[in-house]
């Protein structure tokens, strides 16, 4: 990627080329405004949605859907794996005023695995086909698509696929560098997204393993990926994005000393602000679960949030875990 390159993804900029992934209980409202206000990301998704709930859900109140205005460009991810269920949900993301579509082919969950969806419908070409062509005639937004490596290294059926999802329109493809069965334990196999990039023309997003800046350089030049998408590695640390940012244009982040406190605390004013008390507890356990990584003793932070009864009580624990531990300034 060339130095200060943006990310064309149809008719849509992106710049900078780097997109929060979609993750699930994880790319909520609250967490993609943090990292909007942040600096630094390009690109939002929101976690994965099932067409099939979709259009019966209300944005104002579900947690999936709430979004506010400053969460843009964010596309919305579907978990398809029949036809008939496009026309409706596609109908749906329109009126939500979408930017674009994912597609979501790599997820290895049990539970989509049964119903033929993500890394399961990926295996079926025809399938895949089938419903990227539907998805395509049914809008003008732009369509990415998000996979893995497959079920084994095979380099002409995984080809094949990349192929494939490019001829029937899609307009960006994101490649999670492991096989659908790996851990995340599992180091990336970056050079495979190399592969992608000599054999498809439509723009590449990297992801897998990018915890650092030195990750991000690496990853880009193993890769040769047009931008980036972090998952877990911007959870931890959500103001990656800016620094990962500097390094591609080769200018300063300007903003205000942080500290990684105050990021925590601003989080929980945002859950508080998007979403009811009961749906807090459950989003500040699992963001917190990654940011106390940030902390020589994070696994107190962690413990302290993760047996908490109550929001109330999880963020009274945060804070005297702040109290105790050096606040540590975020460069």
């Amino acid at each position: 990627m060339a130095e200060g390159q943006h990310l064309i993804i149809g008719d849509l900029v992106v710049q900078p080329p780097l997109a929060l992934a979609p993750m699930v209980g994880l790319s909520h409202s609250a967490l993609r405004t943090l990292v909007m206000e942040l600096g630094g990301v390009g690109l939002l998704y929101t976690e994965m949605l099932s067409p099939k709930r979709l259009p019966q859900e209300n944005e104002k109140i579900s947690p999936f859907l709430i979004r506010s205005q400053q969460e843009f460009p964010l596309f919305y991810q579907l978990a398809l794996h029949e036809e008939s269920l496009i026309e409706k949900a596609v109908e749906k993301v329109h009126a939500l005023g979408a930017q674009g579509i994912d597609l979501n082919l790599g997820c290895p969950a049990p539970q989509l695995r049964r119903q033929g969806a993500g890394c399961t419908l990926s295996k079926n070409h025809n399938a895949v086909r089938k419903i990227l062509a539907t998805l395509r005639r049914r809008t003008r937004l732009p369509i990415s698509v998000k996979i893995r490596l497959g079920e084994q290294l095979d380099e002409v059926t995984y080809l094949d696929l990349c192929r494939t999802i490019e001829a029937e329109g899609a307009d960006c493809l994101t490649v999670h560098a492991r096989l659908n069965g790996e851990k995340f334990c599992r180091k990336p196999r970056w050079e495979w997204i190399a592969r992608t990039k000599e054999n498809i023309h439509i723009p590449v997003l990297a992801n897998g393993g990018i915890f650092t800046v030195e990750d991000a350089r690496k990853c880009l030049q193993v890769t040769g990926a047009d931008g980036l998408m972090l998952g877990r590695g911007g959870v931890a640390r959500p103001w990656i994005f800016g620094q990962i940012a500097a390094m591609i244009s080769g200018k300063r982040v300007l903003r205000e000393s942080l500290t990684l406190s105050n990021v925590y605390r601003r989080f929980t004013e945002l859950l508080t602000l998007r979403f009811p008390p009961e749906r807090r507890l459950g989003r500040l356990k699992e963001f917190t679960h990654y940011f106390a990584c940030s902390y020589a003793y994070g696994h107190q932070l962690a413990s302290s949030v993760q047996t908490s009864v109550s929001f109330t009580q999880a963020v009274e624990r945060a804070e005297l875990f702040f109290l105790e531990n050096e606040q540590i300034i975020i460069p």
